[in-house]
């Protein structure tokens, strides 16, 4: 078996990316300096950059029975009951990219949270440099534990006085994976937004259902984004996903950019695609809006 069959779908568009100049890019020194990733390529030197006007953020952790799960968070200054939305990262680790989206959902009015759920295997994924390597620990991650994990972060954001009466999830790539899951096993949810998030799993004992086996279980509404040109999520299993929530009467809808690859949204690679990453961005406001997240 190939290294490929055994990769999921969001790994395949990753890494099948249409290959870029290594014009207007950082160098390796300067995107490590920066805080992003090195297994996700080079690094963009136009990104998007959120300031910290009028928010509180920062690192924090969360007991876990003996041990303490690193999250960033970032709110309102001197907003005791933003909304709480869970930031659920790519296979890369609590980079600067995801902290940079957790100050965007902040400057909206909410208390984002970005927990690092891979913490365990003891290894600060944003180091590796090896996309097999990130494999290994990301792909061991059990859903059950994952779940546990995103509710315990959902907890402490309440503990913190954020209003988890009104909660939502967004996450990219894998943290798009991981939205789909949360929908289905959060009661408390109120809406999900899933960047490019995989559809069908590989076989994977840490993974009992994939989302579209998920499917008949979703819990709140989903808004699916995705770009027309993945290489590793096609336009025809993001049709049978959305069917497949229909027949079980369940609340999604899906846009589908027909020009955008795989990570459209990540504004630090190559794949990033503007027009389609602000339209993305408006459309994920609406949704958490139309569902009570945000105001």
């Amino acid at each position: 078996m190939s290294f490929e069959t055994t990769m999921a779908s969001d790994v395949v568009g990753l890494t099948k990316s249409a290959p870029v100049s290594r014009r207007g890019f950082m160098s390796a020194t300067a995107a490590v300096a920066a805080g992003y990733t090195l297994a996700a390529g080079p690094v963009r030197a136009e990104v998007v950059t959120t300031d910290l006007n009028g928010l509180e953020a920062g690192d924090a952790k969360i007991k876990l029975g003996s041990e303490e799960m690193p999250v960033y968070f970032a709110r309102p200054a001197g907003n005791a009951r933003a909304p709480v939305i869970v930031v659920a990262m790519e296979i890369f680790g609590l980079h600067e990219y995801i902290k940079d989206v957790t100050r965007r959902l902040a400057k909206l009015g909410a208390f984002a949270v970005a927990p690092d759920y891979y913490f365990r295997k003891g290894v600060d994924l944003t180091k590796v440099s090896e996309i097999k390597d990130l494999l290994a620990v990301v792909n061991a991650k059990p859903d059950a534990e994952l779940m546990s994990d995103l509710d315990a972060t959902v907890a402490w954001a309440g503990s913190q006085g954020g209003d988890v009466t009104r909660l939502g999830i967004i996450g990219f790539c894998r943290g798009g994976r991981t939205v789909w899951e949360y929908a289905a096993h959060s009661g408390a949810l109120k809406a999900g937004v899933a960047f490019y998030g995989t559809l069908v799993d590989p076989a994977n004992p840490a993974w009992p259902k994939s989302p579209m086996q998920l499917a008949p279980e979703m819990k709140a509404p989903v808004l699916g984004l995705y770009g027309g040109a993945d290489t590793g999520i096609p336009v025809a299993q993001v049709e049978q996903m959305k069917a497949a929530l229909e027949q079980n009467k369940k609340t999604a809808e899906f846009k589908i950019y027909p020009e955008a690859p795989h990570g459209f949204h990540a504004d630090y690679r190559g794949s990033y695609r503007k027009d389609a990453a602000e339209d993305a961005w408006k459309q994920a406001q609406a949704w958490f809006k139309k569902y009570g997240v945000l105001s």
